[in-house]
């Protein structure tokens, strides 16, 4: 099944947010496809607070490769970015199967870097600048 979600403007995150949540469902390992600029932090920030991670809490993982973060549950969530990742082994020297082998949220920055070592479940998801500079968020489960 095709997906897609309208995100109009930074206004609209919380809402396209709570939709993308909604719509994938008891998926846990989540990879953004987009190229540098078009909104993969900002739309994972947005996803971060609709699970109740505390506002200061969240931020690139460029360097760290990975954050944790806690959500109101109390349920840890990760968020990679694998940007600066020039080898698989680099993922894997940070413990990236635990990770995903946690059952806990795994959103994922750059997977293209990684990519021969992204679990086949991973929900694939893309984000596209449209020409009015709206984003479209999409992907087929």
């Amino acid at each position: 099944m095709h997906h897609e979600i309208i995100i109009a403007s930074t206004a609209d995150l919380d809402r396209a947010a709570g939709e993308f949540l909604e719509a994938i469902g008891d998926h846990t390992l989540v990879a953004f496809y987009a190229p540098m600029g078009a909104g993969k932090t900002t739309f994972t920030t947005a996803i971060c607070h609709r699970l109740g991670v505390e506002d200061d809490a969240v931020s690139s993982p460029t360097f760290a490769i990975v954050n944790e973060y806690r959500t109101a549950s109390g349920a840890p969530m990760y968020h990679f970015d694998f940007y600066r990742i020039n080898r698989i082994a680099e993922a894997l020297d940070i413990g990236f199967n635990d990770y995903v082998d946690s059952g806990y949220l795994c959103i994922m920055e750059w997977p293209e870097n990684i990519e021969e070592i992204i679990p086949e479940e991973t929900l694939k998801v893309h984000i596209r600048v449209n020409p009015d500079q709206s984003r479209t968020v999409y992907w087929d489960d």
